[in-house]
């Protein structure tokens, strides 16, 4: 083992690295490393010497370099994959400033280049696909295909997938289904365009929800109306015998936050048995929870009156397109009839590359590495603004792969349009807000205002540039 180096350029496996101070020698190791992926002298992806080889070169301990390399992964600077070694992550660029647009060229959203940062709702970091459990999956998958799975496929699915689904939900959501209840689509908007058709409208819906939704529904022929919402979910009490069915997001509330209180959920459960109405519980982010006790699928309440509809698109990847139903005895018909007679929308190979992965426990594994993943970006979010924007209140965290940033009223969209000059995109709460919110949507005809907001979706950004996201992030808050 050589001597320390207190200040000097060394070569570690042909590695150039500024070492200076006397201070922990892990802790300048990691300053050295970090200021050599800043200022551009290791290039995103460029592979690092083993930390054996390290350590031998720059005389540390090997401990010391493989904890360094570990926190500098945990942070976002390095990224480590079984049988490649560890690497420079990709990281985003840094923000420049955006040049003022001249007098007579006013600049406008619809000019603005491309954000730099994302912190848009909906949309999990793609590095995060488990590739190699899901290759894994494949290959056992197709090895096990029967022939006719490279048949015309049928309309329900794939039976595989839809009695590994059957056991996964019945374990971890509270469902109570069988295979034959369940029918595979192509995602919750694909399971929404098929329930429009065969139970036909009016629905009600929470007044914040995804607006797709409710332009998806209105195509089909299907009106909604706006149902209130407060921090105990969806004022269900505003349904009547008019509405064919209701819309809701009752695991946590989208995108306000916060789980449908248990006195409605009863309640709305004894409004579908009163008027033969039917619930249709979007449970789009229910396995993700933090700080608080899993909260079960309505549908457990009631199979006959409750759709619980689900897919892989934010544990997985949205590209996969599958989604799936658990309906109704009364509606399974129907609904596959609506579906048509050959499977159009979900490869067959990938529904049995997603059985063979619930089945064998990769599933629940990445929905832990994911759990802890955004709980920890969720963390790094509040710590953010308790740091550089206290007065800023953050909301509906306690689940999920968003959170909403109260802002005064009148300000949100100043502050989106701030965000937005700094390469920062993000969406305003009002985005959300059903256009026929109101008195009529509320009991009694009390108008609740409409709330200024921010809906910061921490799930999006790669791991490298989080930190920095959050700082623009919290530069175009409004000030205290």
């Amino acid at each position: 083992m050589g001597s320390w180096v207190d200040s000097a350029e060394v070569l570690g496996s042909d590695l150039p690295l500024e070492l200076s101070g006397t201070g922990n020698r892990r802790a300048v190791l990691m300053a050295a490393l970090r200021d050599a992926v800043r200022s551009g002298r290791l290039a995103p992806g460029t592979r690092l010497p083993p930390y054996r080889s390290l350590a031998a070169d720059l005389g540390l301990a090997r401990n010391t370099v493989a904890d360094a390399y570990a926190e500098l992964v945990a942070e976002g600077w390095l990224a480590a994959r079984q049988g490649s070694g560890t690497r420079v992550a990709e990281r985003a660029a840094p923000v420049t400033p955006v040049a003022v647009a001249p007098a007579h060229r006013p600049c406008t959203p619809e000019r603005a280049a491309r954000p730099v940062h994302d912190l848009v709702q909906g949309r999990p970091d793609p590095s995060a696909f488990p590739r190699t459990a899901w290759l894994g999956s494949a290959r056992r998958a197709l090895a096990a295909a029967p022939d006719d799975a490279f048949g015309p496929g049928d309309p329900q699915g794939r039976p595989e997938l839809r009695r590994a689904l059957a056991g996964y939900l019945a374990r971890v959501r509270g469902v109570r289904t069988g295979p034959e209840r369940i029918v595979l689509c192509s995602g919750a908007a694909h399971g929404l365009r098929l329930l429009a058709q065969v139970v036909g409208g009016p629905w009600a819906a929470e007044e914040y929800g995804l607006p797709f939704h409710r332009d998806l529904l209105a195509s089909h022929g299907v009106g909604t109306r706006p149902l209130g919402v407060d921090a105990d979910g969806a004022r269900v009490d505003g349904l009547n015998r008019r509405d064919r069915a209701v819309l809701l997001t009752p695991a946590h509330q989208f995108p306000t936050g916060g789980p449908l209180h248990a006195a409605r959920r009863s309640a709305v459960v004894d409004w579908a048995r009163a008027t033969g109405g039917l619930v249709v519980e979007d449970d789009y982010d229910g396995e993700f929870r933090y700080d608080r006790q899993p909260v079960g699928a309505v549908q457990g309440l009631d199979p006959e009156h409750v759709v619980l509809l689900g897919s892989v698109s934010k544990s997985l990847s949205p590209t996969l397109r599958i989604g799936w139903m658990v309906l109704p005895r009364r509606l399974v018909g129907p609904v596959v009839a609506a579906k048509g007679d050959r499977e159009q929308f979900s490869s067959a190979t990938e529904q049995l590359t997603l059985a063979d992965f619930v089945g064998s426990g990769a599933y629940d594994r990445q929905v832990r590495r994911m759990r802890q993943r955004h709980r920890r970006r969720r963390d790094l979010l509040v710590a953010a603004l308790g740091r550089l924007a206290p007065h800023v209140r953050v909301t509906g965290i306690a689940a999920g792969l968003h959170a909403v940033l109260e802002l005064p009223a009148g300000t949100e969209r100043a502050t989106v349009l701030a965000a937005g000059r700094l390469g920062l995109a993000v969406e305003g709460l009002g985005a959300y807000l059903h256009p026929g919110a109101g008195s009529a949507a509320r009991p009694g005809g009390v108008e609740t205002p409409a709330r200024d907001g921010l809906v910061v979706g921490y799930a999006t950004p790669p791991e490298a540039g989080y930190p920095e996201a959050l700082e623009v992030l919290c530069r175009a808050l409004p000030p205290g």
